[in-house]
């Protein structure tokens, strides 16, 4: 690979033959049902490809590097030598970048293979946005997350009716209020679930 790995962003002139790829990650619980979203661009800013997939139960960012081995895995595939993704996952994309140590053992596999990925192009570059600029593939990250969700509370409901009538047990749950919106710490709650918040 030609160049350094990650250079400063380049004027448009200097920009022709590179796709873009804008990916993000999310989970509702941290760790909780998690998903991405990514939306890639060829060098004329046309979409080429969108992507998303449902991760189960996984933390943010493990959320966020499976968008990123996605957009690296797409990129491999057909053929795309120059990459730019933009992430607003600012621990992830200073990792990549060899600013910030990767201290997780669940984490590190995901980086050293992003890393493997992205030695294998011609060019990779990484930047960080904020969130504003990332709303489609958050938004498909988002979409991936209802999916999954809604495809796991149908498989319950498939259950028998005995278990279905059976009244569930009370569970302890902690978690952080942001925005009007509970999120929880730890577990998680199918849709329709009626709580009691004890503001601690």
């Amino acid at each position: 690979m030609s160049g350094s790995l990650f250079s400063g962003i380049e004027p448009p002139a200097a920009a022709e033959g590179w796709h873009t790829a804008h990916c993000d990650g999310g989970s509702r619980g941290n760790p909780g049902p998690s998903g991405y979203g990514a939306v890639i661009e060829d060098p004329h800013g046309r979409v080429v490809a969108r992507l998303s997939e449902y991760l189960g139960r996984q933390t943010n960012n493990y959320a966020e590097y499976s968008g990123l081995l996605a957009v690296l895995a797409w990129a491999l595939e057909h053929g795309a030598k120059r990459l730019r993704v933009v992430s607003d996952s600012e621990l992830m994309v200073k990792q990549m970048k060899g600013q910030y140590k990767v201290a997780s053992p669940v984490l590190r596999p995901l980086w050293e293979e992003a890393k493997r990925r992205a030695g294998q192009l011609e060019r990779f570059e990484m930047r960080h946005t904020l969130r504003g600029g990332n709303q489609e593939a958050d938004r498909l990250a988002n979409e991936a997350m209802d999916n999954g969700m809604h495809k796991r509370m149908g498989n319950a409901a498939s259950q028998p009716a005995a278990r279905e009538s059976a009244k569930p047990a009370q569970q302890a749950l902690e978690g952080f209020v942001q925005g009007g919106v509970v999120h929880l710490l730890d577990g998680e709650l199918p849709d329709g679930t009626f709580v009691t918040i004890i503001r601690k």
